[in-house]
């Protein structure tokens, strides 16, 4: 009987685990939760998140809304529980992080192809068919391990989460509900600011402390990821940076006044209820007093309750390039499998992809085909091309993108988006191929051991 084991039962590797579950294979699922957390995770369900309830764009012409939209119909774990759990906020894709997390647990743990171990591992079996996902934040033995395997060729970066308030404790007499451009519902709590006002938070902004990072090496410089990049280290690059980044007043205007303001924050809703409220693009590491502080200067928040501060936390990531095939094996040894953001993806979607290309390749090796590589015309093909082919001298951790998409055959007028769509309708006919491919595959080796 084909076995495959997954470490970790993140998004990617939850992914990983239910296609290859889906696949007909055994799926031995090592997760060390409850017994043993990072310092980032505090639910004992599965693929729990840690920063940001959103999943960003549900625009196919947005490359991260094309990548949601390629997994949902490729038959993704991770959208379908996007569906159940989703709350509003505008044109993006948000959901109740805890029925999230609740809903992918219970289809994990009640699939007859999948056992849970509740188990921490740190060793890497080179003969047994592995897909490691235990994300950024893995236990110091493992990294040792992962480490050793491939001769210390790994990288690190800093990330960090943005805080999130009692929505009882906002001044809704200073702040409003609307949405940028009016572009769908009003989902958004948006605190306004005057130019004196975002001055004097601004410099506030400059002169607050910062938390010291304990688990930062001694002598190590610090780098951070340009996409979840704290709102300090953005104001440190010049006046205006915060107003043209999560600060950006463009396209919001009191829906009762119709005033436009010098510089917006913007809340958007963290749970169901509604009862809990992230500020957008506010990743911070400022100590939690200096949060209090310097926050509480924005209109409508100067008496918020934080019910979470922000915090940094080390993420860390291999120099992918030279290690990885673009299914996700390595390629001295291709029964070990790498999946998440310790890939270099960035981002839960990102993840939950990479886990599902792993998840169907380590099954297709324990059924003995050919590794199945996805079309770089798609998102979730080209993303896995990035990170088996990119920059090797300087490899980041990359956001699904446009930029890393072979360009379409022909010119498209009418700009950005037009061209976007034109990439969108070639990757989602690419998309429905693959799922015919995949699906004539199974149903082969179906027969074959029927036979």
């Amino acid at each position: 009987m084909a076995i495959i084991n997954v470490y970790g039962a993140g998004l990617a590797g939850c992914e990983a685990a239910w296609q290859a579950a889906k696949s007909g294979v055994q799926v031995r699922l090592y997760e060390m939760k409850p017994h043993k957390k990072s310092p980032a995770h505090h639910a004992d369900t599965f693929a729990e998140l840690v920063c940001s309830n959103s999943l960003r764009s549900a625009d196919i012409t947005n490359a991260a809304g094309l990548l949601k939209e390629e997994m949902r119909r490729m038959g993704s774990l991770i959208m379908e529980a996007c569906e159940a759990s989703r709350v509003s906020a505008g044109g993006a894709v948000a959901v109740d992080r805890d029925e999230f997390s609740a809903y992918i647990t219970e289809k994990i743990r009640s699939n007859p192809n999948i056992t849970v171990i509740e188990q921490e591992m740190t060793e890497i079996p080179e003969d047994e068919i592995t897909v490691i996902a235990t994300g950024p934040l893995t236990s110091d033995a493992l990294a040792a391990s992962i480490s050793k395997r491939i001769d210390g060729k790994k990288l690190s970066f800093f990330d960090a989460a943005a805080p999130i308030v009692d929505y009882e404790s906002i001044n809704m007499e200073k702040a409003f509900w609307a949405t940028r451009y009016d572009k769908g519902s009003p989902d958004y709590i948006n605190c306004p600011m005057t130019e004196e006002e975002y001055k004097a938070f601004y410099n506030a902004l400059l002169t607050a402390e910062q938390a010291k990072l304990h688990d930062f090496e001694e002598g190590e410089q610090l780098v951070v990821f340009e996409g979840c990049m704290p709102v300090e280290v953005m104001a440190a690059r010049g006046e205006d940076t915060l107003r043209y980044g999560p600060m950006k007043p463009v396209g919001i205007r009191h829906p009762e006044t119709g005033e436009e303001f010098y510089a917006i924050v913007q809340l958007r809703r963290e749970n169901e209820r509604g009862s809990m409220f992230n500020m957008v693009g506010f990743q911070t590491h400022l100590t939690f007093p200096e949060q209090r502080r310097v926050f509480g200067m924005i209109p409508g928040l100067e008496n918020a309750e934080f019910l979470r501060y922000g915090v940094m936390h080390r993420n860390t990531f291999l120099a992918s390039p030279d290690l990885l095939d673009a299914d996700y094996s390595m390629r001295d040894n291709h029964n070990i499998y790498f999946a998440g953001q310790m890939t270099g993806v960035e981002g839960y979607i990102e993840s939950a992809a990479s886990g599902f290309v792993a998840g169907i390749n380590a099954a297709r090796r324990a059924m003995e085909l050919a590794p199945y590589i996805f079309s770089e015309n798609t998102m979730i093909g080209a993303m896995a091309w990035y990170i088996s082919h990119g920059e090797q001298t300087m490899f980041q951790p990359m956001n699904a993108n446009f930029g890393i998409i072979p360009p379409l055959a022909q010119k498209v007028k009418g700009g950005k988006r037009f061209r976007n769509q034109a990439y969108a309708e070639r990757a989602l006919e690419e998309t429905d191929r693959i799922v015919k491919e995949l699906n004539a595959a199974m149903k082969n080796s179906e027969s074959e051991v029927n036979a």
